[in-house]
């Protein structure tokens, strides 16, 4: 089965004290790249994402933005040691005799902090999480299928296309060899035995493309079973589309006829329509 490195998968929920959202996007990369935000997380959590990614994911640049609006609550301290040392400070040097009020001291760096702090329902954004890489990975399989609609398409025009020019390009060679039969009777009149054999090589190399049609069919065949795979890897469909694209150019220099070289070029610009393709796959 194909799966694509593009995907999105997204989930909200919201509770008495929080409301969490989770969104995932996924584009092709090489490796697998995981970026998770904000990257302040608690540890077990940051972990608990980025190890349930990894079990599902094989390549690609997956963003991770996790948004979680909670309940704040400020809480205010004072440091009584240091207000008791800074008070004697005060009434030593500078013969302070009133009782400190509260103005004295607000500004007075270590004594009075407030502090903000969050409620953050851990268990709660596991959950929506889990939601969200569902869908993310359910859209990374509905555009495998299409890619795969694609590419199969693709592979049957490209069967096609070498199956017409293997049938032309036999009969052009009745058409070579009845020329080539005159030739050969204008250069046995010398009977240069030697010169016969050279054309015959030259000319056996020249138009056999047998190999190449041959070469195509293996290389498709072996596409197509890979598209039929469980587990389906693009970096061997790239190989494949690679090698079948180096038969192709090879098929296109040999063959004279301008009509079956347009054919073949044809089937060089299907295969490179279908490695674009092929750059989306995992």
């Amino acid at each position: 089965m194909i799966k694509s490195m593009t995907g999105f998968g997204l989930s909200r929920s919201i509770d008495k004290e929080s409301e969490v959202c989770v969104e995932i996007k996924g584009v092709n990369h090489k490796f697998l790249d995981i970026s998770l935000k904000p990257n302040d997380l608690n540890n077990d959590l940051e972990e608990y994402i980025r190890n349930l990614v990894s079990k599902n994911i094989i390549r690609g640049r997956v963003d991770i933005r996790v948004k979680l609006n909670a309940e704040s609550k400020i809480s205010y301290s004072i440091n009584s040691d240091l207000l008791k040392k800074f008070e004697k400070s005060l009434r030593k040097d500078l013969s302070l005799s009133d009782n400190l009020q509260f103005r004295d001291i607000k500004d007075v760096p270590g004594i009075f902090k407030s502090e903000v702090t969050q409620k953050i329902n851990y268990s709660l954004i596991r959950k929506v999480f889990n939601v969200a890489m569902n869908e993310f990975i359910s859209s990374r399989n509905e555009e495998g299928i299409k890619i795969k609609k694609v590419l199969s398409k693709k592979l049957k025009q490209i069967e096609s296309v070498a199956l017409k020019i293997n049938k032309s390009n036999i009969k052009n060679s009745k058409k070579r060899a009845k020329l080539f039969k005159n030739k050969i009777m204008q250069i046995t009149t010398s009977l240069d035995e030697s010169r016969i054999e050279q054309e015959v090589a030259i000319l056996a190399l020249k138009h056999d493309v047998s190999e190449e049609i041959d070469r195509i069919s293996f290389h498709t065949d072996s596409l197509r079973k890979e598209l039929d795979k469980k587990i389906c890897s693009g970096k061997k469909i790239d190989f494949i589309l690679q090698e079948l694209f180096r038969e192709a150019n090879t098929l296109s220099v040999k063959l004279e006829d301008p009509h079956l070289k347009d054919q073949a070029l044809d089937i060089k610009l299907l295969i490179e329509e279908m490695r674009e393709q092929a750059q989306n796959v995992e």
